[in-house]
């Protein structure tokens, strides 16, 4: 099949007949989930394309694999083809532990700029979970992927680093507020007002491509005021800027209450949301967690930084079934490059037992269709998944009778199937 990739051009993704597309197996139980995966795809894209359309899958390694062979976890081969060829999708990585990079997956994300990460959770019916209502769970996460403490700036105990840190906070008349300060690590928590903004507005892109009406901004800004503040606050000033016509939010209507008082401000809500408007809020952290288990329908489309959202991220996948079927992508909007992944770990001791759950990484491919603009093959990635859930064809993790479990090969030959 000829070399054919996709390409951005004036800020909009062109994707040819026979796209190549790099694939990263994985890990542990990579191989295993990425061979019932692709089954999938072809199947999808055949079906929805009549076989005018395929893709031309490229191995590309990282991980421990990668290590094993070449001795980098990263190889450098494999982010100049991920640089080259704008999109790929990939299988879990092992963690070098001690030595190497400190994440492979935070370093894709920070050599490509991939500053989105997007979580959309939904819940399949027949898929155990552990609250009362998980349909009642529909909401797409943007977490903040290149800054905040997932940058790694950090100063280790009794290093010249840490003291100079300390130095500093002398110099400020801060030292004080280090309780230890002769035993103190560091980590840096770097925010900016680019990396909010273009992250605030990336959702805010997805909410009103998307018939989305509620975009909330979830932040920590009562206690860490310069950074998490600052998040919401340059938020707002990007939706008020770019986005006025299209929004309403929280500052608008207390300078309509101000203005005009309550009931004013009030009926200016009412009829905002009425016209079709996305209703822009903001929420503190802790008190995010609280309403997503006692009201998840008053939430639709989150924005956050780093570390709030790998935290949300895995806690409302938990309300939908696990990180097992969550599936995830890394995107960098202005560049076209993006990664999309299983979400969950390598799993090693399965490694060979064919059972464990493909779902995360198929669901992740429908993603990744979508994106490419090919949506008739995510649309028919995601009805066979939702069949073999409701219809009981399930990997073990999803059944008591593990005697009907469906192998992991099994679980993908049957949604490709019946697709």
């Amino acid at each position: 099949m000829a070399d054919e990739k996709i390409e951005m051009r004036n800020g909009v993704l062109l994707t040819p007949n026979h796209p190549t597309i790099p694939f990263i197996e994985g890990d542990g139980i990579g191989p295993e989930i990425w061979g019932a995966a692709q089954e999938v795809f072809d199947a999808a894209v055949n079906k929805a394309f009549a076989g005018q359309k395929a893709v031309n899958w490229k191995s590309i390694l990282a991980g421990e694999v990668a290590f094993k062979q070449t001795g980098q976890w990263l190889p450098d081969e494999t982010l100049a083809t991920l640089k080259e060829y704008l999109v790929g999708i990939k299988g879990p990585l092992t963690t070098p532990i001690g030595v190497g990079h400190r994440s492979i997956n935070v370093t894709l994300r920070q050599k490509l700029d991939l500053y989105a990460c997007f979580r959309p959770v939904e819940f399949y019916p027949g898929t155990p979970s552990p609250v009362k209502h998980p349909e009642n769970v529909a909401i797409d996460v943007f977490r903040e992927n290149t800054e905040d403490i997932y940058a790694g700036i950090e100063a280790d105990v009794h290093t010249p680093e840490a003291d100079q840190i300390k130095a500093l906070l002398k110099d400020q008349n801060q030292i004080d507020k280090v309780r230890f300060p002769d035993s103190v690590a560091f980590a840096i928590k770097p925010v900016s007002i680019e990396g909010s903004q273009r992250l605030v507005k990336a959702a805010m892109e997805y909410a009103l491509a998307n018939n989305k009406h509620t975009l909330s901004l979830v932040h920590k800004g009562n206690i860490m005021k310069k950074t998490e503040g600052g998040f919401k606050k340059w938020g707002y000033e990007l939706i008020e800027s770019d986005y006025a016509d299209q929004t309403f939010t929280p500052p608008q209507y207390d300078a309509i209450k101000e203005r005009d008082g309550k009931a004013a401000a009030d009926q200016a809500w009412d009829t905002a949301k009425a016209a079709g408007k996305v209703m822009v809020n903001d929420i503190i952290t802790d008190n995010f967690f609280q309403q997503t288990l006692l009201y998840p329908e008053h939430f639709e489309v989150v924005a956050t930084l780093n570390l709030n959202g790998d935290y949300i991220s895995d806690a409302l996948a938990a309300q939908v079934g696990g990180i097992g079927i969550a599936p995830g992508g890394n995107i960098n909007y202005q560049t076209g490059h993006a990664i999309f992944e299983a979400t969950h770990g390598t799993a090693p001791q399965f490694v060979g037992q064919n059972k464990l759950n493909p779902t995360s990484i198929i669901l992740s491919g429908a993603m990744m269709f979508d994106y490419i603009g090919w949506p008739e093959v995510g649309k028919l990635i995601r009805g066979g998944i939702a069949d073999a859930i409701s219809g009981g064809h399930v990997t073990a993790d999803f059944t008591d009778d593990e005697t009907k479990a469906l192998s992991t090969s099994g679980f993908g030959t049957y949604v490709a199937e019946h697709l």
